[in-house]
């Protein structure tokens, strides 16, 4: 079958997965679930990628099986956090307040968005699928890069959850494990993790086809742009700031923003 009209029948099908999702969402009249739904979209799709794209099979499996550990490893821990949590996500709420009767409908848009951003988050990942050649050095070194990426943003979601549990650091900011290196170290590794496959296509170098590294670089980009510009850092410290005032004031003085890195004391 032709690759396009693959990948636009993949789109209609994770348009109706997430069509599926909203009703189930004008029920319980919680958003989060769109959440569960990318995290999941995005490993199924590279599985699917490698069903309809000839290519080397070894290698194939090597990025679905990395992509799909992130994958599995996310969906798990947002959905158990969907399901624990009596009330919706701040965000959903917020706009459903904003959107008020039109709610229905715009967060029908809202979650077949989701589903093209998951589509098109993944489709500059082909060509690693296209190659032909089995997996080589920068393959490898860059599933060991994903791997790690995904054991620290669940390290890094695991101190935060033990943090949390505790009632007596509730109006305190973790500063435990991770989180005393990098006031997001989630958000951290979740980009390393789309970081490994830029690496992997090296191996694409002096093939004939190493102006494709070029394009398996573009999910990297958009999710270090999100993080760092979008609903990423700037929502979520204005939440900690709303919440935590001077304590996560100070959080913000000496510890690193995004990479890692010893912090430092403010003086106040």
């Amino acid at each position: 079958m032709d690759l396009f009209l693959s990948m636009c029948l993949l789109a209609v099908g994770c348009g109706g997965v997430f069509g599926a999702l909203w009703a189930r969402q004008q029920q319980t009249q919680n958003a989060g679930i769109v959440d569960v739904g990318w995290a999941y979209a995005v490993g199924a799709l590279l599985f699917a990628y490698a069903l309809i794209v000839p290519g080397n099979g070894w290698r194939q499996a090597v990025i679905v099986a990395c992509g799909g550990f992130w994958s599995l490893r996310l969906g798990m821990h947002i959905l158990q956090r969907y399901l624990t949590e009596t009330k919706e996500d701040r965000r959903y709420r917020h706009l459903r307040e904003h959107w008020g009767k039109a709610a229905g409908a715009k967060f029908f848009w809202f979650f077949q968005g989701q589903a093209l951003a998951a589509v098109l988050l993944t489709a500059p990942l082909l060509p690693l699928f296209l190659f032909a050649e089995p997996p080589g050095i920068w393959t490898w070194a860059g599933a060991i890069l994903i791997l790690g990426a995904v054991v620290g943003e669940w390290r890094a979601d695991a101190q935060l959850h033990r943090w949390r549990l505790n009632r007596a650091n509730r109006g305190r900011t973790c500063r435990t494990g991770l989180w005393r290196y990098s006031r997001h170290p989630n958000y951290f590794f979740e980009w390393a993790h789309w970081l490994g496959y830029p690496v992997m296509a090296l191996d694409l170098w002096g093939t004939g086809s190493g102006g494709w590294i070029a394009v398996t670089v573009i999910p990297a980009l958009v999710m270090l742009a999100l993080l760092l510009r979008g609903t990423g850092i700037p929502y979520t410290e204005k939440q900690a700031l709303r919440s935590r005032g001077e304590d996560y004031a100070r959080y913000q003085r000496e510890v690193s923003a995004f990479v890692p890195w010893f912090p430092k004391k403010s003086g106040g």
